[in-house]
């Protein structure tokens, strides 16, 4: 089973953990500084989104100024290593991803930091909801998958890289689904998705905020998703449950991480900050919007996916024949 998710209203609305106290008290911050929100990826990006949300979060909920710090590189890994080592203080914060958690430590024989012991997770953020997409000459995934099976290697599927988070889903549904396709790695998301709208790829995993224009436009199908339950932007989507594949459940995710030793009252406003900003229903409303499904909140749910998801990628790695670099 690739990474059963708690499904306790995992994608209709925010679950909470039990937040540590206190609550909205005295700031522990200095007046008149900054915290930095560091992200991993270049400007303009999903992620930005979601560090606009964490930054708005802090600005309005704990009276201090928040600000994106964008440190791209290494795949993520270049920012994790500066949070990592900065000092435990509160004004510098990581957006951390599936990639920098679970994906880097296992491509990268010396990332430079320990996933688990080098942060205080304080929090997941949300899901990034992806699906499976097709060339709309593909009418549905038994259609694809009886292809693939008559005619082993023949068809193919797209993905923005080698052992990346659309790479991985793909190399476990064939091995369920007992099918063959030919892998073409791409750099990037937007050349990938290009050539599977053409039908030079027949299929990929694509995020849903990157292909919702092309899915309204026709110019791909939506397939299936690998959630729990339909999300309510996709309504009309399968499930691979409801497609004969039970515990198909893969999402991506984004997390806030401070540097190991970051006093619990800091932890704690932060991630009190964050909850109450994303269970308002017009941000909800807005991540629906963006592609993005709300997540277990906590610590201890970012921690417990942390170490369900690491064991599952390194196994899909191996499958994959993929070393260390």
């Amino acid at each position: 089973m690739i990474l059963a998710l708690p499904r306790r209203r995992l994608l209709g609305g925010v679950a909470l953990a039990p937040l540590a106290a206190p609550a909205l008290g005295q700031a522990p911050w200095p007046a008149g500084q900054t915290i930095a929100v560091v992200v991993p990826y270049a400007p303009g990006g999903a992620s930005d989104v979601v560090a606009r949300l964490v930054t708005q979060a802090l600005t309005e909920r704990l009276g201090v100024t928040a600000v994106m710090d964008h440190k791209p590189g290494a795949s993520t890994t270049l920012a994790a290593r500066l949070v990592a080592r900065a000092k435990p203080d509160g004004l510098t914060l990581l957006l951390g991803t599936i990639a920098t958690f679970t994906l880097a430590p296992i491509a990268f024989r010396n990332p430079g930091f320990d996933p688990l012991a080098d942060f205080a997770h304080i929090s997941l953020a949300c899901e990034t909801i992806q699906l499976l997409v097709a060339h709309p000459r593909w009418t549905g995934l038994e259609a694809l998958l009886a292809a693939a099976r008559t005619r082993p290697g023949a068809l193919s599927y797209a993905t923005w890289g080698v052992g990346t988070t659309a790479h991985l889903p793909m190399l476990d549904l064939l091995d369920r689904t007992g099918t063959d396709m030919l892998h073409v790695p791409y750099n990037g998301s937007p050349p990938a998705m290009t050539d599977t709208i053409a039908g030079r790829t027949d299929c990929m995993f694509a995020l849903l905020a990157a292909c919702k224009g092309h899915l309204e436009g026709g110019r791909l199908r939506p397939l299936a998703v690998p959630t729990p339950q339909r999300p309510a932007p996709l309504p009309d989507v399968p499930t691979f449950a409801e497609l004969g594949i039970p515990d198909f459940v893969y999402t991506g995710w984004y997390g806030v991480q401070a540097p190991a030793g970051t006093p619990e009252p800091v932890q704690a406003r932060i991630a009190g900050a964050l909850a109450a900003h994303l269970a308002e229903p017009k941000v909800q409303k807005f991540m629906a919007g963006q592609g993005l499904g709300p997540s277990v909140m906590g610590c201890d749910a970012a921690i417990a996916r942390i170490r369900r998801e690491l064991p599952l990628h390194r196994t899909l790695m191996v499958r994959a024949g993929l070393q260390p670099e």
